[in-house]
């Protein structure tokens, strides 16, 4: 069975091509209403299909060859592509792109090294690399959200920004409302899952090993590991990303600088 549940009834590749009627329902409903996305939908469907496959191949070579040092490397790749991802979030933004990359790796690094160095999962390489590519993708979720906010107050709040300066505070007190309502953007998402987690909805990680088979019990202590180490994650990516960010908004004279788009506008 290939260490598959006996019991479990996975989809064959028969049944992975019927379920492109839906992408064709979704394509369908994005054509009629002219909403201008219907190719970029087929696109996004064809895509995730063929990047799901490469990676399904590459895990399998990882899990049976590379173990922990490389599970470890993957996760070093997810956190670099991560970065990148977010990084264009906060389009405008000096250095956006580093402050991401550096947000997504604290958060991931100190997450999944205190879940492994507290026992709480496997050193497994099957283990580290689904944990390790959760932890990255809700840092990049956190980072994306609070550097475009970052940016988006930067543009609005300069008259305000410069105010403050002029009062003598410094150029961390003077950003300090903007950077709060930045974190709190991105933690937003985070805390509301927390909050009706089980109740609207069974998240992936409980979802997954329930359909393995798993006792619901078990799976639930799992996710609630998994609701945890993304809290962590996202308070420290944002973190990170917005204090880097927030050094390159500022020129040696302590002077906000003009972002591209306010350039735009005048």
């Amino acid at each position: 069975m290939n260490g598959v549940n006996p019991g479990l009834a996975v989809p064959d590749w028969t049944g992975v091509a019927a379920s492109l009627l839906l992408v064709a329902v979704a394509a369908l409903i994005a054509y009629r209403q002219r909403l201008r996305v219907t190719r970029e939908l087929l696109v996004a469907a064809a895509r995730a299909g063929v990047q799901l496959v490469a990676v399904g191949a590459l895990l399998l070579v990882l899990f049976r060859h590379a173990g922990l040092p490389g599970a470890l490397a993957w996760v070093v790749v997810m956190i670099v592509i991560a970065g990148q991802v977010a990084g264009r979030r906060g389009a405008g933004l000096p250095g956006a792109i580093t402050a991401a990359t550096v947000g997504v790796a604290a958060g991931s690094v100190v997450t999944l090294g205190a879940l492994v160095l507290l026992g709480v999962i496997s050193t497994q390489a099957r283990v580290v690399v689904p944990v390790g590519g959760m932890i990255v993708s809700g840092s990049m979720q956190a980072c994306g959200i609070a550097l475009r906010r970052l940016a988006e107050d930067a543009r609005r709040g300069r008259a305000q920004v410069e105010a403050r300066l002029c009062l003598g505070l410094s150029t961390t007190a003077a950003f300090l409302p903007f950077r709060r309502s930045a974190l709190r953007t991105a933690l937003v998402p985070s805390i509301d899952a927390t909050k009706v987690v089980g109740l609207i909805s069974l998240p992936g990680a409980m979802t997954g090993l329930i359909l393995a088979g798993v006792d619901p019990l078990t799976a639930i202590r799992y996710q609630i590991v998994v609701m945890y180490m993304l809290l962590a994650a996202g308070a420290l990516a944002a973190l990170t990303a917005a204090r880097v960010a927030e050094r390159g908004l500022f020129d040696d004279g302590q002077r906000l600088v003009v972002l591209p788009a306010e350039n735009n506008r005048g």
